[in-house]
């Protein structure tokens, strides 16, 4: 059975307001999502930008409060380290300065507390008997999680897991 491609769909500047209200009123957005959404509806570069500043005027957009979103979300449901979340939130194009600002807001003892966590549980389920290869192992897995080297370093020997 063979498909079509799918057609953008094509929508007014005022329909499409009317839509991106209610995808921003959803979940918190950051620019760039949505100004690629409107792209996918097939506004073109100016009705976009019209459309994005009348969402900020409105509040229905705030890139600021969208950081901060992100930055709790991650951090408190999925358990990521500070560099993972950065890179997320730079690869949908929020602001260096913000970043920082929506970084800052994690508490550094609940950090190392996660961090402490996240090695605990893996060190449990590691079967590697050799010391170096263990903690090469908490290392890996804890850099992968987006921790910072020192910070795993410190957790790791403060708790003798290394």
């Amino acid at each position: 059975m063979e498909r079509k491609p799918s057609k953008p769909i094509v929508l007014d500047k005022r329909s499409a307001l009317v839509k991106a209200e209610s995808y921003c009123a959803y979940q918190e957005r950051s620019q760039q999502e949505v100004r690629n959404k409107l792209y996918d509806w097939g506004l073109w570069k100016d009705d976009v930008e019209n459309v994005i500043s009348e969402l900020i005027q409105n509040n229905f957009l705030n890139e600021e409060r969208f950081a901060n979103a992100y930055v709790s979300g991650k951090f408190n449901i999925k358990k990521w380290g500070k560099i993972k979340i950065k890179q997320g939130l730079k690869l949908k194009k929020v602001p260096d300065k913000m970043i920082m600002k929506a970084l800052n807001t994690i508490d550094y003892d609940e950090y190392l507390k996660v961090i402490l966590a996240a090695a605990e549980k893996k060190a449990a389920v590691l079967t590697e008997k050799d010391k170096y290869k263990r903690k090469y192992k908490l290392m890996t897995y804890l850099l992968g999680k987006g921790f910072e080297s020192n910070l795993i370093s410190e957790v790791l020997n403060d708790n003798n897991l290394s």
